[in-house]
């Protein structure tokens, strides 16, 4: 039996750092555990010590450290370590300097224990290796980064340096022993023959591909032959999104292999970051052939649809929109129809109801579903919206409608939801933009229109494959699929996802807990978590210069308690200019800091970035702090009656559980000592840490 041989990041990072001439018996050793990973004499040895099962075989001066399982090999590191024996057991050899243990992030939570936090060092955290130009090289670190650590003298200096935390990594990896415990938490890699660790260790190969589980590896191929489209869901970290670009590789090789040579394959996600995230692993992943696959937002699509048709369009923002419809509000109490009783309610319904809430029916409900009719309307459930409306209540919304609508074309402007209508009018009319296959990543947030678009937009409803999931729904209201096209029925082909990879057991135990209401999707799924660590905590601060103190200490210390760089850490704020604000009060404080829409979003950028909360759906960070909820911040406007209340409250906790979702190791929320709004309120304490 040949074992299949994966690595984690670790194992390649100190691969880089052996002699060349020492490689190749290790890469000869490596195939010995190919054939039988299982211990045996003195070569093959369990290392005690760990909570996982780890060996080591060794190879001359060095030892290959490694786990097994059911046809798989794990690569987890290499090194030139003494081997260190308790009587006859093999032990885990202790790191000289633990650098997890710079901080203790508990202790900086706990307010009567949160001092300033020192980065001056001591004479314990000089690197025990010097960082030399030649030693550099050999770890195959970029040139663009030999200044900045060749100054490096501590760990502080290494943490803090301004480099990619890939780089970061790597020499941890080769100047510190790691904890392989840690290690077993890793993505884990596809290695391939040794030829590829060769070429790798040359320089010559720059990435491996990731290894999927058996749980994700299903759902590449699962359905792919059957009649219609495949529904993938998932919660927040369980990989929705990797399946959709291995799935995405897997129809291409199926299409070519039908004589398919130069297929079209269109893959569209829902915000701008998440097309540069996309477009940056697929191109790891199909390589050449990534000039077969179309990386798009369905906006982008219906848009360039538009102006290829009319010309540019001109979009209305929210608050010319909100001018218009308190006018047409007036306008349309004029002209009402039906009996004295039936005026009087639809007087009261526009009077009542707030211009915001009338906005989204009309953009929301009306608009976003394609409803062309009163009658329509009047028969639509409108899943998700609190205040029920009857056929009379109804019957007011849509004579406002005809007149906001009058009044918004007289401005030569439209709304995103009109624009998306008429992009599919066009295409219906004359549909020339067809693809051999398309994928949709993250459906729950488009309207039923754009989706209508894309499902016509796929040549086969077999190549047609959608992951969602409606708990991370942040815009509009839901919907049920059969209401965006009759071929739209996953009856039969709709696969779950349940082992977390992303977030740990800790942190997304608590979003769940703290989602409650919000839910949208009842599915009773016993979630299962690869991780686990602190309890993500929730702490009360009285002013901005609090808010800015403890978010410089929390990142800071949680930088180094992970090992990671500032580049780690993600602050998720609630507007544009709460985010610059904060951002401007880290940079004082010494933090490189930097506010960024999802336009402008640099992932790559070596200090702490400062997000709105909904421009971070669909990324991870390590590190999340969501603060900028003093100052009385509501998402509801006054004099809003109590269900739309409701309903505001329940899509504001969505997005704010979207928000604590994106934290994989750490989670602050920072909340107003005074008052704070029902949004920040109901966090268990049996699951936060609420100190």
């Amino acid at each position: 039996m040949h074992f299949e041989i994966i690595h984690k990041p670790t194992f390649t990072n100190q691969l880089l750092a052996i002699p060349k001439e020492r490689v190749m018996q290790i890469l000869e050793k490596i195939e010995v555990l190919r054939n039988d990973p299982k211990p045996h004499g003195s070569l093959k040895k369990k290392l005690h010590g760990y909570k996982g099962d780890i060996y080591r075989l060794r190879s001359g001066d060095y030892r290959i450290i490694y786990t097994y399982g059911d046809g798989w090999v794990a690569l987890l590191g290499v090194d030139a370590r003494k081997d260190i024996y308790k009587g006859d057991k093999l032990i885990a050899e202790t790191t000289e300097i633990d650098v997890t243990a710079f901080a203790d992030l508990d202790e900086l939570l706990t307010p009567e224990k949160a001092p300033a936090i020192a980065l001056q060092s001591s004479p314990a955290e000089i690197l025990p290796v010097e960082l030399t130009a030649e030693l550099l090289e050999r770890l195959l670190i970029p040139k663009a980064c030999f200044a900045a650590l060749l100054g490096c003298r501590t760990f502080d200096d290494l943490l803090l340096a301004n480099i990619p935390d890939a780089v970061r990594n790597r020499l941890f990896d080769c100047i510190t022993a790691p904890n392989f415990d840690r290690v077993l938490d890793q993505p884990s890699f596809v290695t391939g023959d040794a030829d590829a660790l060769l070429r790798f260790k040359e320089g010559d190969l720059l990435g491996f591909l990731l290894k999927l589980n058996p749980e994700q590896e299903k759902f590449v191929t699962w359905a792919i032959k059957a009649s219609g489209p495949t529904l993938l869901k998932g919660s927040p970290g369980t990989g929705k999104s990797t399946v959709a670009l291995y799935r995405t590789r897997e129809i291409l090789q199926q299409l070519q292999a039908n004589g398919v040579h130069r297929p079209r394959i269109l893959f569209t996600t829902y915000t701008n970051a998440l097309v540069t995230f996309s477009e940056q692993l697929l191109q790891q992943l199909l390589g050449n052939n990534v000039q077969f696959v179309e990386v798009k937002t369905a906006d982008a699509l219906m848009y360039a649809q538009v102006c290829a048709a009319t010309g540019q369009p001109k979009i209305a923002t929210n608050k010319d929109l909100l001018k218009l419809i308190r006018q047409a509000i007036g306008d349309a109490i004029a002209t009402l129809e039906g009996n004295v009783l039936q005026q009087q309610a639809q007087r009261l319904t526009l009077q009542r109801l707030q211009p915001e809430y009338l906005l989204e029916e009309l953009t929301e409900v009306i608009d976003a579903r394609g409803i062309d009719t009163l009658e329509a309307y009047q028969a639509t459930p409108r899943i998700g919206r609190s205040i029920p409306l009857n056929k009379i209540q109804r019957q007011a919304i849509w004579n406002l409608r005809q007149h906001c609508n009058r009044a918004i074309a007289s401005q030569g402007i439209e709304t995103w939801a009109q624009l998306r209508s008429r992009a599919l009018s066009i295409w219906q009319s004359q549909p020339t933009l067809l693809y051999d296959a398309v994928i949709v990543d993250e459906a729950q947030d488009l309207s039923p229109v754009a989706l209508r678009f894309l499902v016509q937009l796929c040549r086969e409803p077999n190549r047609l494959f959608v992951t969602a999931d409606a708990n991370q729904s942040i815009y509009g209201s839901s919907f049920r699929w059969s209401e965006v096209h009759q071929s739209l029925s996953f009856v039969g082909r709709t696969g779950i996802l349940k082992i977390n990879h992303r977030t740990t057991k800790e942190i997304a135990e608590a979003a769940h807990s703290y989602l409650q209401e919000g839910k949208l999707d009842e599915d009773d799924i016993q979630q299962q978590y690869i991780h686990t660590g602190p309890s993500p905590a929730v702490r009360a601060v009285s002013d901005r210069a609090a808010e800015g103190e403890l978010l410089a200490q929390f990142c800071r210390t949680a930088a180094r308690e992970f090992r990671l760089g500032l580049s780690a850490c993600a602050i998720l704020v609630p507007t544009e200019k709460i985010g610059k604000n904060i951002a401007g009060q880290l940079s004082y404080l010494g933090i490189a800091a930097q506010f960024m829409t999802s336009k402008d979003l640099n992932l790559n950028y070596n200090g702490v970035k400062v997000l709105p909360i909904k421009a971070a759906k669909g990324l991870e960070f390590p590190i999340v702090a969501i603060a900028g909820f003093l100052d009385s911040y509501s998402a509801i406007p006054k004099g809003t009656p109590m269900e739309a209340s409701a309903e505001i409250l329940t899509r504001e906790r969505r997005s704010l559980y979207v928000a604590m979702t994106r934290a994989m190791r750490a989670l602050l929320v920072i909340v107003p000592a005074q008052q704070p709004s029902l949004l920040l309120q109901n966090f268990a304490p049996h699951l936060w840490n609420l100190v």
